[in-house]
């Protein structure tokens, strides 16, 4: 009788531990919404009735991609991966953290787990005061192209944070290969400014601080359209905006409706580049840049030039603009670092509403004259 009664508590047992861990569970179970982004399209939580696993499912993290959906299930209470999911499982909330974007170090940081970076790529180049504080103990592990695997497992990374190009990361096959985790980070396709930082909510998740994550970030909308909306009691009047310098004998102007071109508008600024309507940036020739920039009242993104006067030396034929003469001349490089890592690329991608206020005290400085720049600094003459 005592024998039977084991029998059937040992029965009961691994009943609840099925039922509860979830192996009979189906990928169409997760179709309950845990967060769903309201500016960022790239992204979005979902869960299943009585689980505490998630499913991160990432769309188009890369240029040009269509119709590209990956998925990382993270596993909690030991509860398993679904019948019929196809994609990458992290065992539990990540401790430790490659990062292969500055961007995302940027984030994690934003949400108080820089801790957790072990990995890197392009060490050199990276602002964050974290990793330049502790750069003998997190590991660089090397570009897309050319890894070091051997460092990167030494790391004992629990997961890999991946971002595309205009493909696939050259790195991902090896990491199938070795079992490790990974997912594409798609925030710099974004092209709302809110969007890009809305991503740190993914990342939130895949450390086990997704509070944290939301609670960070439901701020920045609200300082950023405030400031959005200043730009209505502007005095002075809406400048046109040329941006960027040649790249061998072409010169790239943004869509439209990129990220650049959005924060221009919400600045009370008018992008001088109308033609470009698509997705990606377009190149012209330097004739019509010449044009372009004879009409402009402002000039941002002057790359590669110190001062008005290196201006003038390496783009002789741009030396005589109305905006070089008036000095209107901008670059997003005053957080530059000695390796050439450029934080406005960094955090500037957590801190929409501080990009926003340098752009109003460019465009309309009687609005922000009390502030200092932050990414932003105007070239002096010499």
């Amino acid at each position: 009788m005592k024998r039977l009664s084991l029998h059937i508590l040992l029965l009961c047992a691994t009943l609840w531990c099925m039922c509860a861990c979830g192996t009979s569970s189906n990928i169409d179970d997760y179709n309950l919404a845990v967060y769903t982004p309201t500016y960022a399209t790239g992204f979005r939580i979902v869960g299943a009735e009585g689980k505490q696993s998630t499913i991160i499912r990432v769309t188009n993290p890369w240029q040009s991609a269509n119709d590209v959906e990956t998925m990382l299930f993270i596993a909690r209470a030991g509860e398993k991966e679904p019948a019929g999911f196809r994609g990458q499982v992290l065992q539990g909330d990540a401790l430790r953290v490659v990062c292969m974007s500055s961007s995302h170090i940027a984030m994690l940081d934003a949400i108080g787990a820089v801790e957790s970076v072990v990995g890197v790529s392009g060490k050199g180049f990276i602002t964050n005061p974290y990793i330049v504080a502790n750069q003998r103990t997190i590991a660089d592990v090397g570009y897309d192209g050319n890894i070091n695997f051997e460092l990167l497992i030494a790391q004992q990374p629990d997961i890999v944070l991946l971002y595309g190009v205009t493909g696939a990361c050259t790195m991902q096959s090896k990491l199938d290969e070795l079992g490790i985790p990974y997912i594409y980070i798609g925030e710099y396709v974004e092209q709302d400014p809110l969007g890009k930082t809305e991503w740190l909510i993914a990342l939130a998740e895949i450390v086990g601080c997704r509070e944290q994550g939301i609670a960070y970030f439901t701020e920045v909308p609200l300082r950023y359209n405030h400031l959005k909306s200043i730009t209505a009691a502007a005095s002075s009047p809406m400048p046109k905006v040329m941006l960027n310098t040649p790249y061998a004998d072409s010169w790239f102007m943004p869509s439209t409706s990129s990220y650049l071109a959005r924060l221009i508008a919400d600045a009370g600024g008018d992008y001088i580049y109308k033609k470009n309507t698509s997705n990606h940036s377009q190149p012209i020739d330097l004739e019509e840049a010449a044009l372009l920039t004879t009409e402009a009242d402002i000039w941002l993104h002057v790359e590669g030039v110190s001062s008005l006067k290196d201006l003038r030396q390496q783009y002789p034929k741009f030396a005589n603009m109305p905006c070089v003469q008036r000095g209107e001349i901008y670059n997003c490089d005053k957080r530059r670092v000695q390796g050439g890592g450029n934080d406005y690329w960094e955090s500037g991608v957590v801190q929409p509403d501080v990009i926003l206020r340098d752009l109003i005290k460019i465009f309309h400085p009687e609005l922000e004259s009390d502030k200092a720049f932050v990414f932003y600094r105007q070239l002096p003459k010499l």
